[in-house]
Formats: C-alpha cells, structure tokens, sequence
C-alpha cells in the first residue's frame, strides 16, 4: 500500500496514481483541471467546527488528531475511508491539501489511518 501527501498547488506528477483531496473547500485559485484531482470524497475532512478549533490555536496537534479520528469512526466517513483504502490496495493513493504545513495537518493523519 502507498499513500502519499502532498500540496495540491504542486504540479502533479505520474507518480501520484489516485488523486484524492482531502480538503472540505476547493483550494483558491486553482483550477480544476491543473489539480488534476480524481476524488473529492469531503466526508473523510475535519469538520468546520474542528478545522475551526485547530486553527483558532485552541489545542494541541494530539488532540486534534484524536477528534478527527473519532469523526473519522462515523458511519459515513468510515465507509469512505474503507473505500480510499480500497484505492490504495490497489495502486499508490496520494492525498492532496492546500494545507501549508504537511507534518502537523490532517492530511498526515489520514494518511496514518489509511496505512495501519
């Protein structure tokens, strides 16, 4: 299993297979075919009401991770989350954010999700 995760303003690359955005909102200023973006399930991203909380600076990235993972155990989002691993199963799955800063997003917790 592959997963990646990367910005979504970068180029993408043949490396990348299934394009999937982990993003509630489309990303400003891109355009939908520079994304090149396959699937858009917006199920599987944080909440308003967590993204919101995260970034007022209001808890720590450990917190945040174990929120998104609860909403991440709802009905509808698990299902989702099944299927992108499913995607993954079968080829390389890159996750694309317009998140700035990859390492401490919920992008990489996706990606952890997915690959356990």
């Amino acid at each position: 299993m592959s997963v990646r995760v990367r910005r979504v303003y970068e180029p993408p690359e043949s490396e990348d297979g299934v394009r999937v955005l982990v993003d509630r909102l489309w990303p400003r200023g891109l355009a939908k075919d520079e994304a090149r973006v396959d699937e858009w399930p917006k199920e599987i991203t944080p909440s308003t009401e967590l993204r919101r909380w995260y970034h007022a600076g209001e808890g720590s990235q450990e917190e945040f991770a174990r929120r998104y993972e609860a909403e991440l155990a709802e009905p509808e989002a698990a299902e989702l989350l099944e299927y992108v691993r499913e995607l993954a199963d079968k080829g390389t799955v890159t996750l694309v954010t317009a998140s700035k800063n990859l390492e401490s997003g919920h992008a990489t917790v996706l990606a952890r999700l997915l690959q356990s």
